[in-house]
């Protein structure tokens, strides 16, 4: 882990990890879409609009996942002030926020049909909801810290704090009586029928390559913003 935080070391490993990240990870998210759509059958209740599930169930899962990451590095700065750390938590906001979104429109796309309206205040929608004002807020303070020079260590708190709304996500539909499904897939276990389990599976593991491969394309893109800053800056400085 020390060895892999050396900015040089890092970037010699993403350079060749980003676009095989993300090949793979278009190869398989589309192959599990046109599965989803063209081959999987029908459901016998929700009938065509299950169709929304291998978009809904992956962004869903790497939108908690993106905080996850956040809080992981948070926790690492904060103990081990391992340099990239910081910037693995910015780098992960942005693609954690998109993926939440997606969750929320899909998941009112999907709700329509099912529940008659396209938004209730249901424990699980409504923590998904807090999470995408608790990326929007991440996402300001990073920025805000680095624009002011202040201390990585108030966002890397505050993204320890926000962890505490992915287990509320996730308990939700067992704590409170919820319009939205149980967990369909838990430890061991599955509800779900293999022709639809198998292409769900699939786009998981291809969404979530795919956010590895933007969450490397974006550290990339925050060092060398950081790299030319203190080039720029020791610079002036030995003009002076």
């Amino acid at each position: 882990m020390h060895g892999f935080a050396n900015p040089k070391r890092f970037l010699s490993l993403a350079r060749w990890l980003t676009p095989l990240t993300l090949a793979a990870g278009l190869i398989l998210s589309c192959g599990a879409l046109a599965w989803g759509v063209f081959v999987a059958p029908p459901d016998r209740l929700m009938g065509e609009t299950v169709r929304i599930l291998f978009l809904h169930v992956p962004t869903a899962w790497l939108g908690m996942g993106g905080w996850t990451m956040i809080a992981i590095a948070s926790l690492v700065y904060l103990v081990w002030r391992h340099p990239l750390a910081a910037l693995g938590a910015r780098a992960a906001a942005v693609p954690g926020l998109v993926f939440t979104l997606i969750c929320l429109v899909t998941g009112s796309i999907w709700g329509r049909p099912t529940w008659g309206t396209w938004w209730v205040w249901d424990g699980r929608l409504t923590s998904m909801l807090v999470l995408a004002f608790l990326y929007v807020a991440y996402i300001a303070l990073a920025q805000a810290a680095e624009r002011e020079g202040v201390s990585a260590r108030i966002p890397a708190i505050f993204g320890l704090l926000g962890a505490i709304n992915i287990p509320i996500i996730n308990r939700s539909v067992v704590w409170w009586n919820s319009l939205h499904q149980p967990p369909s897939i838990t430890m061991g276990r599955s509800s779900i029928d293999a022709a639809f389990l198998t292409p769900l599976l699939v786009s998981v593991a291809g969404f979530s390559l795919l956010f590895g491969a933007v969450v490397l394309m974006r550290m990339r893109a925050l060092l060398a913003d950081t790299q030319a800053e203190a080039r720029l800056r020791r610079r002036a400085m030995e003009a002076a």
